[in-house]
Formats: C-alpha cells, sequence, structure tokens
C-alpha cells in the first residue's frame, strides 16, 4: 500500500482552516503560539529591568496595581 503525503506546507494550512474554523482565530494563535520559541535572554533583561528596584518596591507597587 503507497500512502500519498503532502507538503507540510499544505498540512499546516489545512490544520490552520480546521482550528480557526472549530475554536476561532483567537484560540488558534492562543495555541500556535505554544509551539513558538521566544527570542533574547530573559534573565539579563529581568536583571536590568529590576537593578534599580528593591524587593519592597516591587510589592508596594504590586499592592498599588491591585488597589486600582
Amino acid at each position: 500500500m503507497r500512502v500519498q503525503t503532502k507538503p507540510l506546507t499544505d498540512i499546516t494550512q489545512q490544520a490552520t482552516h480546521i482550528l480557526c474554523k472549530e475554536i476561532g482565530v483567537v484560540n488558534t494563535i492562543r495555541f500556535i503560539n505554544q509551539f513558538t520559541t521566544g527570542y533574547g535572554d530573559y534573565t539579563k533583561e529581568r536583571e536590568k529591568w529590576l537593578q534599580d528596584l528593591s524587593l519592597e518596591d516591587i510589592v508596594s507597587e504590586i499592592k498599588q496595581t491591585r488597589k486600582q
């Protein structure tokens, strides 16, 4: 028995169409995004963002945000 295989681009397009139809565009995008890799170095970026903040500053900011 010989199986005819489709090109991966055709399968991806068909699967995306089916997902959009069944779960909607937004949820399809959310689903697909879980399989994509990010970029950058989160640890270095986080250190840069938080370098001038103390733990107390961060906690205070969280509490202020929750009050709003």
